[in-house]
């Protein structure tokens, strides 16, 4: 026996499989946000900043199905270093209520591998998340040749 339940509306309907019909075609569906769990989604959203001449310094906004709400540029720097504090990097987290955040920057040189910096600032970021309750799920460094997950490296 086949039921079709309507909350809140009126279907005129002659037959179960017209009423089934119309109720699915009022059904509205929101387009999915872009899924990043693997750190090649997360390379390829990245697209914009892996040849620019300065270091970008980027965080992605999750819910907590890992979907992406939200992107800031948290910081633009040099060729080869960018200024990054806690509290530009986890304000808009806060403000748009995450759960999650990646954190990724280009490196202009091209090279992959984290600087000691890197790895320094990566750590303090992670801590204050602790404390703020923001889980930071991967650090994601790209360029014109690839990437490097913090993650994939059990650097987090």
């Amino acid at each position: 026996m086949n039921y079709i339940i309507s909350l809140n509306c009126r279907i005129d309907a002659r037959t179960a499989e017209e009423a089934k019909s119309k109720a699915v075609s009022e059904i509205k569906v929101r387009e999915a946000a872009p899924l990043v769990a693997m750190p090649m989604a997360v390379y390829e959203q990245l697209k914009n900043i892996r040849c620019r001449q300065k270091e970008h310094f980027i965080v992605l906004l999750l819910n907590t199905q890992n979907e992406i709400i939200g992107r800031e540029i948290v910081s633009v720097g040099t060729i080869n270093c960018s200024i990054v504090h806690p509290r530009e990097v986890y304000q808009p987290a806060l403000m748009a209520g995450c759960s999650h955040i990646i954190l990724s920057h280009n490196h202009p040189s091209g090279g992959l591998l984290p600087s000691v910096e890197d790895q320094q600032v990566t750590k303090r970021l992670q801590s204050s998340g602790k404390l703020l309750g923001v889980e930071m799920i991967d650090h994601v460094i790209v360029s014109q040749d690839g990437y490097y997950s913090f993650r994939e490296h059990n650097l987090l």
